[in-house]
């Protein structure tokens, strides 16, 4: 198994470290190569996606990511930034389907923002599509008018079958869970969606046993707060995943504790956490790296259909739970603080 391992920047480093030496504890027989990415990239290439390391990413079977990102960058032309390298291996490697688990460990109810009734037993899985909606639609940029006001331009789109592909993708872990959907849109207001809502019922009738739900937007971002357990799998585009993901990551306790994959049509994939680079702590050894490692347990099931490998590591992560050991985000009193690589360290002693 041939893994390109991208750190990036900020936290990135310390977290994948974390990944790989549980990845390393499991005895398996791995390749890995690691490359910058991101800000990494820059400094190295003066590129936030080198050419070496986009080759290196082609010919692995999958990619362990960290984060990208650093205030440092925020004054570089655009496409020199380094959320354009993530942007653009996405893109390259044609990973449309995103898959981010919102799990609540019984043990973290209490670190969660909600209720503990309102979360307890939360398992929702949102599927977001990724490389088309509007981060990637054209025309865009900033332009001046003949008045002299400047004018921002974004343009949602997306093709039938970019719709169709990711609904399979939903419908097919539908299928293998409760067998329910709810499909995200804004379909009142947004042709874009309304033509997503038209696919999606049309690929529905290849899944009669799936229920299939709509729900717009702005009704869906306050129903993961108000009642978030009447969700199973939510499928959704670019830009209301991106949101209702990173909000529904707050049910579990901590943005640190949610893993993603990013697949292709053959299940290759980029894995990584759902939270960000966090520079302001980066170097200290305080960040979390749980949804790292559960990234990592995320490649061994999805893309190296490793099943038991895979629950190895979820349960390691579970037990290093139970046994109390916790990173600053997910502290409560009466546990025990840890830092990020002695985090690492538990799970590997439970594996």
């Amino acid at each position: 198994m041939k893994i390109a391992v991208l750190p990036g920047d900020g936290i990135g480093p310390e977290i994948v470290a974390q990944a790989v030496k549980v990845l390393h504890a499991l005895n398996i027989n791995l390749e890995l190569q690691e490359a910058p990415i991101g800000g990494a990239g820059y400094e190295a290439a003066g590129d936030p996606l080198p050419a070496a390391t986009l080759k290196l990413a082609q010919e692995s079977d999958a990619v362990l990511l960290g984060a990208v990102g650093d205030w440092k960058y925020d004054t570089l032309p655009r496409d020199q930034r380094p959320e354009r390298g993530l942007l653009r291996i996405r893109k390259e490697l044609n990973l449309f389907a995103n898959l981010r688990p919102a799990l609540l460990y019984p043990e973290l109810a209490s670190a969660s923002t909600l209720k503990p009734e309102v979360v307890a037993g939360l398992d929702i899985m949102i599927v977001r599509e990724l490389t088309g909606d509007i981060y990637f639609g054209q025309p865009r940029g900033i332009t001046t008018l003949e008045n002299g006001e400047r004018e921002g331009i974004n343009t949602m789109r997306y093709s039938e079958s970019e719709i169709r592909r990711i609904a399979h993708v939903a419908f097919s872990i539908a299928m293998k869970r409760n067998k329910k959907i709810c499909s995200v849109d804004k379909a009142n207001v947004l042709e874009t969606t309304e033509l997503w809502r038209q696919v999606m019922i049309e690929v529905a009738k290849e899944y009669p046993e799936v229920e299939l739900s709509h729900m717009y937007v702005d009704n869906a971002a306050m129903q993961l707060i108000r009642a978030p357990k009447q969700f199973d799998v939510m499928v959704t585009g670019n830009i209301f995943g991106d949101i209702l993901s990173d909000e529904a990551s707050m049910l579990t306790g901590s943005i640190g504790m949610l893993p993603s994959a990013s697949l292709d049509q053959h299940n290759k994939g980029m894995y990584e956490p759902s939270h960000g680079s966090a520079p302001d702590i980066a170097g200290k050894d305080i960040a979390n790296p749980l949804a790292t490692i559960l990234s990592a347990a995320m490649m061994l099931r999805y893309t190296f259909n490793d099943e038991v490998n895979a629950v190895r590591v979820e349960d390691a992560v579970k037990k290093a739970l139970a046994d109390g050991y916790r990173t600053a985000d997910i502290w409560t009193e009466g546990t025990r603080k840890v830092k990020c690589s002695e985090m690492g360290d538990a799970v590997v002693a439970a594996l």
